[in-house]
């Protein structure tokens, strides 16, 4: 088994279609396969060998596609990590992972000139590195077939976001990879004349796996962008250009505001969101407006990441949907006995698609599971009568107020409700009396002011009075991450300010 033999069979079916669109310029999949041929051919020449770790650091492009299928089809692992990488985090992640090689841009040079030693860093492949990417090609040979694998060898290292701690390096294996993306083409309906829009970077599992991965096996193009930029996007989208919308909720809230959304859809016929949850009424004004679900499931990084989906035959707002086929979900309280149906407690998942395990942390990867191989999420969610999953909130986003449990994000679906309100974050902070407060950082619609009173009024009739903020504070905009989750972690530390 060998991922990149996906690559192979969209070449060998439709060698002619785009498989790429980047700049007004397309790259076939006969010349994407031959490109990553050659990229693999030359790693080898250079001295890569199955198994070894090979690390992309770069924002995404044809090249980064063409790179990385040429890493997987040598039998090489791709560790892919942020573009957005400062000093001291691209230090700590090469310093755990030690890839021999590195395919990065111009800009990280003098950072990684300071981490090279021994093997660690042996070629960086940059324009102004040690070899450019289009001198690798050239050293490379067109003709080329992926190196047959063990299904469970190390296909591509993630590294997680690190909002609650130091990140960790999640090992995907070529049958966790296949087992995820054959979902996501399957409850999605993916063909080969689908156009994938793509802004979201490819280091993380939802660009990576969700978007790239399962356009490349079902033989569809990707529509590259560097980042979100509204206008873009529209354009892109009323060009006719765009059949599957993929993004985070902050973006969707974002282009609701746009009067003449309804009209720049073009021929977009599916919309997915992912990274966090999806307010409902947010999925209800979106549907109101364009016709559209916003279709959304559960998943995570050692997931590969599908463990839930929302279908489209019936399709629930405000659930994740039901288990994927081969994964198994239960709801488990915090010493591991199985929960009711309909109780809340920590989301477990087992199947073809988890993780391997943590990369160079074998303690790491034991508090992960729970006994029989079910990974542990830490998320908060309970399963009704008709099997779907809907997620109550994130372990460590639990408000304990005066001794009553607050999850964060029923309070966040209340205010999403109330029409000044665009966007929001609860979190709790320190409190003397009540151990915690509840409190709600807002950030208003347009010429709208957020009123404290008139808030708590409204809430009032919604939740109960131990979960109603006792601080609310107006922000510009949230930190997020750059896959678009906001960070609570820095909401935390800003609001203690």
């Amino acid at each position: 088994m060998n991922l990149a033999k996906n690559l192979e069979m969209s070449a060998l079916y439709f060698p002619d279609r785009p498989a790429i669109s980047e700049n007004s310029s397309e790259i076939s999949y006969a010349q994407l396969n031959e490109r990553a041929n050659e990229a693999a051919t030359a790693l080898i020449r250079l001295g890569v060998r199955p198994g070894d770790l090979i690390a992309l650091c770069a924002p995404n492009s044809g090249d980064w596609l063409a790179f990385y299928f040429g890493v997987v089809k040598a039998g090489a692992a791709a560790v892919t990590l942020s573009s957005e990488l400062k000093k001291d985090e691209l230090s700590l992640l090469i310093n755990h992972s030690r890839p021999r090689f590195i395919f990065t841009h111009d800009e990280m040079l003098d950072d990684l000139a300071q981490l090279r030693n021994g093997e660690c860093l042996k070629t960086i492949i940059s324009p102004r590195g040690d070899i450019s990417f289009g001198r690798l090609l050239e050293m490379g040979d067109g003709n080329f077939k992926a190196i047959d694998m063990e299904r469970t060898a190390t296909a591509a290292v993630l590294y997680t976001g690190g909002t609650t701690g130091t990140p960790k390096g999640v090992m995907l294996s070529h049958e966790n990879i296949n087992a995820a993306i054959h979902t996501v083409i399957l409850h999605e309906h993916s063909n080969e004349n689908d156009r994938s829009l793509c802004f979201l970077p490819f280091n993380h599992v939802f660009g990576q796996m969700h978007i790239m991965n399962s356009a490349i096996l079902s033989g569809g193009c990707l529509e590259l962008m560097p980042g979100f930029d509204m206008e873009r996007v529209l354009d892109a989208m009323k060009a006719g250009r765009i059949t599957k919308f993929f993004s985070v909720p902050t973006i969707y809230v974002r282009l609701l505001t746009h009067e003449k959304l309804e009209e720049s859809l073009g021929k977009v016929r599916y919309c997915f969101s992912a990274a966090a949850s999806m307010a409902v009424d947010v999925v209800r004004q979106w549907k109101e407006r364009t016709g559209l679900a916003i279709h959304e499931g559960y998943g995570m990084t050692e997931a590969a990441p599908t463990v839930a989906y929302n279908h489209s035959h019936r399709h629930v707002i405000g659930s994740v949907g039901t288990e994927v086929p081969g994964v198994e979900i239960q709801i488990r309280d915090q010493d591991g006995n199985r929960l009711d149906q309909g109780q809340a407690g920590e989301i477990c998942v087992r199947g073809p698609n988890i993780m391997k395990g943590y990369l160079n942390n074998p303690e790491g990867t034991r508090e992960a599971f729970w006994k029989g191989g079910w990974l542990r999420s830490g998320d908060v969610g309970m399963v009704d009568e008709d099997g779907y999953l809907f997620i109550v909130d994130r372990l460590k986003d639990m408000i304990i107020t005066g001794g009553e449990n607050v999850y964060s994000r029923e309070v966040e679906e209340a205010l999403y409700t109330h029409p000044d309100v665009q966007e929001c974050a609860v979190i709790g902070t320190p409190d003397e009396e009540w151990g915690e407060r509840v409190t709600a950082l807002i950030i208003p619609r347009a010429d709208k002011v957020i009123d404290e009173m008139i808030l708590k009024e409204f809430l009032k009739t919604r939740l109960s009075s131990y979960k109603i903020p006792k601080l609310f504070l107006t922000v510009k905009d949230f930190p997020r991450s750059p896959a678009g989750k906001v960070l609570k972690k820095e909401l935390r530390a800003t609001a203690l300010k």
